[in-house]
Protein backbone atom coordinates (compact mmCIF):
# COMPACT_ATOMS: atom_id res chain seq x y z
CA UNK A 1 0.00 0.00 0.00
CA UNK A 2 3.02 2.32 0.57
CA UNK A 3 4.53 1.82 -2.61
CA UNK A 4 1.04 2.39 -4.31
CA UNK A 5 0.78 5.86 -2.33
CA UNK A 6 4.34 6.35 -3.65
CA UNK A 7 3.69 5.81 -7.30
CA UNK A 8 0.84 8.30 -6.97
CA UNK A 9 1.69 10.89 -5.29
CA UNK A 10 5.19 10.68 -8.16
CA UNK A 11 2.35 10.41 -11.29
CA UNK A 12 0.03 13.53 -9.71
CA UNK A 13 2.47 15.52 -8.09
CA UNK A 14 2.72 17.66 -10.89
CA UNK A 15 0.37 17.24 -13.48
CA UNK A 16 -1.64 20.40 -14.33
CA UNK A 17 -5.04 21.53 -16.29
CA UNK A 18 -5.52 23.03 -19.75
CA UNK A 19 -6.68 26.25 -17.48
CA UNK A 20 -3.58 26.51 -15.63
CA UNK A 21 -0.92 25.73 -18.36
CA UNK A 22 -2.92 29.29 -19.95
CA UNK A 23 -2.96 31.06 -16.27
CA UNK A 24 0.47 30.33 -16.37
CA UNK A 25 1.43 31.65 -19.48
CA UNK A 26 -0.49 34.95 -18.83
CA UNK A 27 0.86 35.40 -15.92
CA UNK A 28 4.94 34.76 -17.44
CA UNK A 29 3.70 37.43 -20.37
CA UNK A 30 2.49 40.12 -17.48
CA UNK A 31 5.98 40.11 -15.69
CA UNK A 32 7.13 40.83 -18.98
CA UNK A 33 5.00 43.39 -20.45
CA UNK A 34 6.72 46.59 -19.88
CA UNK A 35 9.48 44.49 -21.69
CA UNK A 36 7.64 44.03 -25.06
CA UNK A 37 6.90 46.78 -27.24
CA UNK A 38 5.30 46.68 -30.54
CA UNK A 39 6.59 47.45 -33.33
CA UNK A 40 5.04 48.51 -37.41
CA UNK A 41 7.36 45.70 -39.15
CA UNK A 42 6.78 45.17 -42.98
CA UNK A 43 8.18 42.19 -43.10
CA UNK A 44 4.85 40.24 -42.07
CA UNK A 45 2.70 41.68 -45.13
CA UNK A 46 5.91 40.15 -47.15
CA UNK A 47 5.40 36.81 -46.02
CA UNK A 48 1.70 36.89 -46.25
CA UNK A 49 2.35 37.91 -49.74
CA UNK A 50 4.55 34.78 -50.03
CA UNK A 51 2.43 32.59 -48.30
CA UNK A 52 -0.76 33.22 -50.23
CA UNK A 53 1.37 32.94 -53.66
CA UNK A 54 2.10 29.43 -52.14
CA UNK A 55 -1.29 28.49 -51.49
CA UNK A 56 -2.07 26.66 -55.10
CA UNK A 57 1.21 24.41 -54.60
CA UNK A 58 -0.09 23.01 -50.97
CA UNK A 59 -2.92 20.90 -53.09
CA UNK A 60 0.29 19.06 -53.96
CA UNK A 61 1.93 18.59 -50.83
CA UNK A 62 1.65 16.34 -47.97
CA UNK A 63 -0.36 17.06 -44.73
CA UNK A 64 2.71 17.90 -42.70
CA UNK A 65 3.79 21.08 -45.15
CA UNK A 66 0.26 22.19 -45.87
CA UNK A 67 -0.07 22.43 -41.51
CA UNK A 68 3.23 23.72 -41.62
CA UNK A 69 2.24 26.28 -44.04
CA UNK A 70 -0.59 27.38 -42.41
CA UNK A 71 0.63 27.66 -39.40
CA UNK A 72 3.13 29.94 -40.20
CA UNK A 73 0.62 31.89 -42.32
CA UNK A 74 -1.58 32.49 -39.06
CA UNK A 75 1.41 33.54 -36.95
CA UNK A 76 2.40 35.90 -38.86
CA UNK A 77 -0.80 37.41 -39.46
CA UNK A 78 -1.07 37.32 -35.77
CA UNK A 79 2.24 38.93 -34.77
CA UNK A 80 1.02 41.43 -37.31
CA UNK A 81 -2.20 42.41 -35.64
CA UNK A 82 -0.37 41.75 -32.13
CA UNK A 83 2.10 44.61 -33.06
CA UNK A 84 0.14 47.37 -34.80
CA UNK A 85 -2.30 47.09 -32.06
CA UNK A 86 0.38 47.37 -29.03
CA UNK A 87 2.84 50.10 -30.84
CA UNK A 88 -0.74 52.38 -31.43
CA UNK A 89 -1.99 51.50 -28.20
CA UNK A 90 0.65 53.60 -26.78
CA UNK A 91 -0.51 56.75 -28.10
CA UNK A 92 -3.62 57.04 -26.60
CA UNK A 93 -2.49 55.84 -22.84
CA UNK A 94 -2.71 58.54 -20.32
CA UNK A 95 1.25 58.69 -20.03
CA UNK A 96 2.24 59.10 -23.63
CA UNK A 97 -0.36 62.21 -23.51
CA UNK A 98 2.15 63.57 -20.97
CA UNK A 99 4.95 62.90 -23.04
CA UNK A 100 3.71 64.10 -26.23
CA UNK A 101 2.87 67.36 -24.54
CA UNK A 102 6.68 68.07 -22.79
CA UNK A 103 9.08 69.73 -24.48
CA UNK A 104 11.23 67.36 -24.67
CA UNK A 105 9.65 65.45 -27.11
CA UNK A 106 9.47 67.92 -29.91
CA UNK A 107 12.96 66.66 -30.60
CA UNK A 108 12.05 63.36 -31.18
CA UNK A 109 8.96 64.72 -33.24
CA UNK A 110 10.43 64.23 -36.55
CA UNK A 111 11.43 60.64 -36.01
CA UNK A 112 7.91 59.19 -34.93
CA UNK A 113 6.51 60.66 -37.92
CA UNK A 114 8.86 59.64 -40.32
CA UNK A 115 8.24 55.89 -38.77
CA UNK A 116 4.98 56.19 -39.23
CA UNK A 117 4.50 57.75 -42.45
CA UNK A 118 6.83 54.72 -43.62
CA UNK A 119 4.94 52.47 -42.56
CA UNK A 120 1.65 54.14 -44.01
CA UNK A 121 3.07 54.15 -47.00
CA UNK A 122 4.09 50.72 -47.39
CA UNK A 123 0.82 49.05 -45.49
CA UNK A 124 -1.14 51.22 -48.45
CA UNK A 125 1.09 49.26 -51.20
CA UNK A 126 1.34 46.04 -49.39
CA UNK A 127 -2.09 45.45 -48.59
CA UNK A 128 -3.49 46.40 -52.20
CA UNK A 129 -1.24 43.81 -53.33
CA UNK A 130 -2.41 41.24 -50.76
CA UNK A 131 -5.84 42.34 -51.27
CA UNK A 132 -5.66 41.58 -55.64
CA UNK A 133 -4.28 38.11 -54.32
CA UNK A 134 -7.15 37.22 -52.46
CA UNK A 135 -9.69 38.57 -54.71
CA UNK A 136 -7.90 36.43 -57.59
CA UNK A 137 -8.32 33.35 -55.65
CA UNK A 138 -10.99 30.89 -57.06
CA UNK A 139 -13.35 30.17 -54.12
CA UNK A 140 -13.13 26.15 -55.30
CA UNK A 141 -9.06 26.53 -54.44
CA UNK A 142 -9.74 28.15 -51.07
CA UNK A 143 -12.34 25.46 -50.04
CA UNK A 144 -9.84 22.46 -51.00
CA UNK A 145 -6.75 24.32 -49.41
CA UNK A 146 -8.87 24.97 -46.13
CA UNK A 147 -10.16 21.08 -46.07
CA UNK A 148 -6.47 20.16 -46.33
CA UNK A 149 -5.48 22.19 -43.58
CA UNK A 150 -8.45 20.23 -41.71
CA UNK A 151 -7.39 17.30 -42.52
CA UNK A 152 -3.61 17.87 -41.34
CA UNK A 153 -4.95 18.99 -38.36
CA UNK A 154 -6.70 15.48 -37.58
CA UNK A 155 -3.81 14.06 -38.49
CA UNK A 156 -2.11 14.93 -35.98
CA UNK A 157 -2.83 12.16 -32.90
CA UNK A 158 -4.40 12.90 -29.55
CA UNK A 159 -5.51 11.06 -26.46
CA UNK A 160 -8.69 12.49 -27.09
CA UNK A 161 -10.24 10.14 -29.57
CA UNK A 162 -13.42 9.35 -28.08
CA UNK A 163 -14.46 13.37 -28.84
CA UNK A 164 -13.50 13.08 -32.75
CA UNK A 165 -16.51 14.19 -34.01
CA UNK A 166 -16.35 17.20 -31.91
CA UNK A 167 -13.01 18.13 -32.63
CA UNK A 168 -13.54 18.22 -36.71
CA UNK A 169 -16.39 20.34 -36.18
CA UNK A 170 -14.84 22.86 -34.14
CA UNK A 171 -11.26 22.88 -35.78
CA UNK A 172 -13.61 23.12 -39.33
CA UNK A 173 -15.02 26.06 -37.39
CA UNK A 174 -12.35 27.40 -36.29
CA UNK A 175 -10.28 27.39 -39.49
CA UNK A 176 -12.62 29.09 -42.02
CA UNK A 177 -13.02 31.59 -39.34
CA UNK A 178 -9.37 32.74 -39.23
CA UNK A 179 -9.76 32.41 -42.79
CA UNK A 180 -12.48 35.09 -43.11
CA UNK A 181 -10.51 37.38 -40.52
CA UNK A 182 -7.76 37.64 -42.46
CA UNK A 183 -9.53 37.92 -46.00
CA UNK A 184 -11.81 41.02 -43.64
CA UNK A 185 -8.29 42.43 -42.77
CA UNK A 186 -7.57 43.29 -46.39
CA UNK A 187 -10.67 43.27 -48.05
CA UNK A 188 -13.21 45.77 -47.42
CA UNK A 189 -17.35 45.14 -47.60
CA UNK A 190 -19.92 47.53 -47.72
CA UNK A 191 -21.26 46.93 -43.78
CA UNK A 192 -17.87 47.56 -43.14
CA UNK A 193 -14.46 48.89 -43.85
CA UNK A 194 -11.00 46.58 -43.51
CA UNK A 195 -9.01 46.56 -40.87
CA UNK A 196 -6.00 47.65 -43.06
CA UNK A 197 -8.37 50.82 -43.76
CA UNK A 198 -8.27 51.55 -39.76
CA UNK A 199 -5.24 50.81 -39.67
CA UNK A 200 -4.01 53.89 -42.02
CA UNK A 201 -7.11 55.76 -40.55
CA UNK A 202 -5.57 55.72 -37.23
CA UNK A 203 -1.95 56.29 -37.90
CA UNK A 204 -2.90 59.36 -40.01
CA UNK A 205 -4.57 60.86 -36.33
CA UNK A 206 -1.68 59.92 -34.39
CA UNK A 207 0.30 62.08 -37.07
CA UNK A 208 -1.80 64.41 -36.79
CA UNK A 209 -1.87 64.46 -33.34
CA UNK A 210 2.14 64.27 -32.35
CA UNK A 211 2.34 67.80 -34.87
CA UNK A 212 -0.74 69.66 -33.19
CA UNK A 213 1.30 69.26 -30.07
CA UNK A 214 4.50 70.00 -31.29
CA UNK A 215 3.45 73.19 -32.57
CA UNK A 216 1.47 73.76 -29.38
CA UNK A 217 4.92 73.41 -27.74
CA UNK A 218 6.36 75.83 -29.57
CA UNK A 219 3.96 78.23 -29.50
CA UNK A 220 3.98 78.11 -26.32
CA UNK A 221 7.23 78.73 -26.14
CA UNK A 222 7.07 81.53 -28.40
CA UNK A 223 4.93 83.37 -25.71
CA UNK A 224 7.15 84.66 -23.48
CA UNK A 225 9.47 86.31 -26.72
CA UNK A 226 9.03 89.73 -27.45
CA UNK A 227 8.34 90.51 -30.53
CA UNK A 228 8.48 94.70 -29.89
CA UNK A 229 11.66 94.79 -31.99
CA UNK A 230 10.15 93.00 -34.68
CA UNK A 231 7.09 94.60 -34.98
CA UNK A 232 9.11 98.31 -35.11
CA UNK A 233 11.69 96.55 -37.82
CA UNK A 234 8.34 95.29 -39.84
CA UNK A 235 6.75 98.72 -39.33
CA UNK A 236 9.77 100.74 -40.69
CA UNK A 237 9.77 98.29 -43.58
CA UNK A 238 6.04 99.13 -44.39
CA UNK A 239 6.57 102.85 -44.09
CA UNK A 240 9.27 102.82 -46.68
CA UNK A 241 6.97 101.30 -49.34
CA UNK A 242 6.61 104.05 -52.10
CA UNK A 243 2.45 102.73 -52.61
CA UNK A 244 0.29 100.48 -51.71
CA UNK A 245 1.77 97.71 -54.26
CA UNK A 246 4.79 97.69 -52.88
CA UNK A 247 3.59 97.22 -49.43
CA UNK A 248 1.34 94.36 -50.67
CA UNK A 249 4.07 92.41 -51.97
CA UNK A 250 6.85 93.05 -48.61
CA UNK A 251 2.81 91.31 -47.15
CA UNK A 252 3.16 88.33 -49.35
CA UNK A 253 7.15 87.90 -48.46
CA UNK A 254 7.08 88.76 -44.94
CA UNK A 255 3.65 86.98 -43.75
CA UNK A 256 2.61 84.56 -46.05
CA UNK A 257 -0.59 82.99 -46.45
CA UNK A 258 -2.89 84.62 -43.59
CA UNK A 259 -5.71 83.03 -42.53
CA UNK A 260 -8.90 85.10 -43.47
CA UNK A 261 -10.54 87.22 -40.27
CA UNK A 262 -13.04 89.58 -40.10
CA UNK A 263 -13.23 92.35 -37.85
CA UNK A 264 -16.12 94.04 -37.65
CA UNK A 265 -16.70 97.52 -35.34
CA UNK A 266 -19.29 100.30 -34.82
CA UNK A 267 -18.11 103.25 -37.04
CA UNK A 268 -20.02 104.43 -40.05
CA UNK A 269 -18.34 103.56 -43.59
CA UNK A 270 -17.82 106.37 -46.06
CA UNK A 271 -19.51 104.35 -49.00
CA UNK A 272 -22.28 101.10 -49.05
CA UNK A 273 -20.52 99.52 -52.24
CA UNK A 274 -19.61 95.57 -51.13
CA UNK A 275 -17.06 95.83 -53.87
CA UNK A 276 -14.69 98.87 -52.42
CA UNK A 277 -11.65 97.92 -51.15
CA UNK A 278 -11.07 98.34 -47.46
CA UNK A 279 -8.22 100.22 -48.71
CA UNK A 280 -10.24 102.97 -50.46
CA UNK A 281 -11.94 103.71 -47.76
CA UNK A 282 -11.18 105.83 -45.15
CA UNK A 283 -9.42 105.31 -42.09
CA UNK A 284 -10.67 104.55 -38.59
CA UNK A 285 -9.28 104.39 -35.35
CA UNK A 286 -10.59 101.94 -32.49
CA UNK A 287 -9.35 102.20 -29.31
CA UNK A 288 -7.79 98.52 -27.46
CA UNK A 289 -7.23 98.08 -24.11
CA UNK A 290 -4.75 95.27 -22.43
CA UNK A 291 -5.86 92.13 -21.21
CA UNK A 292 -4.36 92.58 -17.41
CA UNK A 293 -6.56 92.19 -14.60
CA UNK A 294 -4.97 95.19 -12.58
CA UNK A 295 -5.65 97.66 -15.97
CA UNK A 296 -8.43 100.16 -14.63
CA UNK A 297 -9.58 102.57 -17.59
CA UNK A 298 -8.60 106.30 -17.27
CA UNK A 299 -11.57 108.68 -15.68
CA UNK A 300 -12.05 111.93 -17.33
CA UNK A 301 -12.83 114.55 -14.47
CA UNK A 302 -15.39 117.09 -15.78
CA UNK A 303 -17.86 119.35 -14.22
CA UNK A 304 -22.07 118.84 -13.77
CA UNK A 305 -24.94 121.42 -14.82
CA UNK A 306 -26.61 122.60 -11.81
CA UNK A 307 -30.60 121.83 -12.74
CA UNK A 308 -31.94 123.43 -9.51
CA UNK A 309 -34.20 126.11 -11.43
CA UNK A 310 -35.69 123.28 -13.75
CA UNK A 311 -36.46 121.33 -11.04
CA UNK A 312 -38.09 123.59 -9.02
CA UNK A 313 -40.00 124.95 -12.59
CA UNK A 314 -41.76 121.56 -12.53
CA UNK A 315 -42.16 121.12 -8.97
CA UNK A 316 -44.34 124.90 -9.34
CA UNK A 317 -46.13 123.69 -12.64
CA UNK A 318 -47.05 120.14 -10.57
CA UNK A 319 -48.51 122.28 -7.88
CA UNK A 320 -50.21 124.58 -10.05
CA UNK A 321 -52.12 121.45 -11.88
CA UNK A 322 -52.95 120.05 -8.35
CA UNK A 323 -54.29 123.15 -7.38
CA UNK A 324 -56.22 123.54 -10.78
CA UNK A 325 -57.85 120.17 -10.30
CA UNK A 326 -58.68 120.55 -6.82
CA UNK A 327 -60.88 123.67 -8.16
CA UNK A 328 -62.78 122.16 -10.66
CA UNK A 329 -63.65 119.59 -8.29
CA UNK A 330 -64.17 121.59 -5.08
CA UNK A 331 -66.68 123.73 -7.25
CA UNK A 332 -69.31 120.73 -7.41
CA UNK A 333 -69.36 120.58 -3.44
CA UNK A 334 -72.45 122.20 -2.39
CA UNK A 335 -73.63 121.71 1.53
CA UNK A 336 -70.96 119.63 2.36
CA UNK A 337 -72.04 117.10 -0.75
CA UNK A 338 -70.99 116.04 -3.99
CA UNK A 339 -74.07 114.80 -5.90
CA UNK A 340 -72.74 112.53 -9.38
CA UNK A 341 -76.61 113.14 -10.52
CA UNK A 342 -75.93 117.30 -10.21
CA UNK A 343 -73.43 117.14 -12.83
CA UNK A 344 -74.80 118.04 -15.96
CA UNK A 345 -71.59 119.88 -17.82
CA UNK A 346 -68.87 118.12 -19.56
CA UNK A 347 -66.12 117.35 -17.34
CA UNK A 348 -62.26 117.31 -17.72
CA UNK A 349 -60.54 113.77 -17.93
CA UNK A 350 -58.36 114.60 -14.52
CA UNK A 351 -62.12 115.56 -12.88
CA UNK A 352 -63.25 111.87 -13.90
CA UNK A 353 -60.64 110.49 -12.89
CA UNK A 354 -60.63 111.88 -8.95
CA UNK A 355 -64.15 110.89 -8.80
CA UNK A 356 -63.50 107.72 -9.55
CA UNK A 357 -60.09 107.19 -7.37
CA UNK A 358 -62.57 108.47 -4.68
CA UNK A 359 -65.61 106.14 -5.71
CA UNK A 360 -63.06 102.80 -5.44
CA UNK A 361 -61.21 103.83 -2.56
CA UNK A 362 -64.47 104.28 -0.39
CA UNK A 363 -65.85 100.67 -2.10
CA UNK A 364 -63.12 99.14 -0.69
CA UNK A 365 -64.02 99.07 2.88
CA UNK A 366 -66.94 97.87 4.68
CA UNK A 367 -68.34 101.61 6.18
CA UNK A 368 -67.97 103.00 2.41
CA UNK A 369 -65.73 105.96 3.76
CA UNK A 370 -62.84 107.68 2.43
CA UNK A 371 -60.37 110.47 2.30
CA UNK A 372 -59.36 113.17 -0.49
CA UNK A 373 -55.91 113.60 -1.69
CA UNK A 374 -56.51 117.75 0.05
CA UNK A 375 -57.19 115.66 3.94
CA UNK A 376 -61.28 115.79 3.49
CA UNK A 377 -63.36 113.00 5.53
CA UNK A 378 -66.09 112.09 3.16
CA UNK A 379 -68.67 108.44 3.17
CA UNK A 380 -70.26 107.37 -0.05
CA UNK A 381 -73.89 106.90 -0.41
CA UNK A 382 -75.05 104.65 -3.57
CA UNK A 383 -78.43 105.67 -5.06
CA UNK A 384 -81.13 103.80 -7.29
CA UNK A 385 -80.78 104.54 -10.46
CA UNK A 386 -78.06 105.76 -12.84
CA UNK A 387 -76.22 108.71 -14.03
CA UNK A 388 -74.56 109.44 -17.28
CA UNK A 389 -71.70 111.42 -16.96
CA UNK A 390 -70.49 113.63 -19.98
CA UNK A 391 -66.36 114.05 -20.26
CA UNK A 392 -64.34 115.60 -22.57
CA UNK A 393 -63.39 112.01 -24.30
CA UNK A 394 -67.10 110.48 -24.10
CA UNK A 395 -70.15 109.41 -21.82
CA UNK A 396 -69.89 107.15 -18.93
CA UNK A 397 -73.35 105.36 -17.62
CA UNK A 398 -72.21 104.87 -13.75
CA UNK A 399 -74.60 104.43 -10.32
CA UNK A 400 -75.85 107.25 -9.04
CA UNK A 401 -73.25 108.26 -6.06
CA UNK A 402 -73.29 110.93 -3.23
CA UNK A 403 -70.37 112.31 -1.13
CA UNK A 404 -71.40 113.21 2.08
CA UNK A 405 -68.18 115.12 3.28
CA UNK A 406 -67.26 115.80 6.84
CA UNK A 407 -66.61 119.21 8.27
Amino acid sequence: MQITAEYKNKQYRYTMSEYAVEIERMTVKLENLFMDSGNLSMNYFVRIENALNEMEQTERQDLKAVNEWWSNLQEDFKRLNRNYQDYLREFYSGKSDKVLKSIEFVIHKDRFISYLQEFVKQLQNKSIRIENIIKKLPRQRVDGVLERVIESELAIPHPDSEIQDLRENAIRENIYGKWKSLSDWFISTDKHPSESQKVMDITDEVIRKIIQNAALIVQIQNWGISRKEDYKKFIRMFAQCENVEAAHKLSAHVFGIQHVRHFKVNCPRSTDSLNSSVFDELPSEYELKPHTRTYKPRIHKSGFESKVLEKLAQRNQYLKKLEEDRKLVMKYIQDKQLDISRIDECISVDTRDTLLRWITQANLTVSKNGRTEYGQAFRLIQQEGSHTLKCEDGKLVMPRYIFQFED
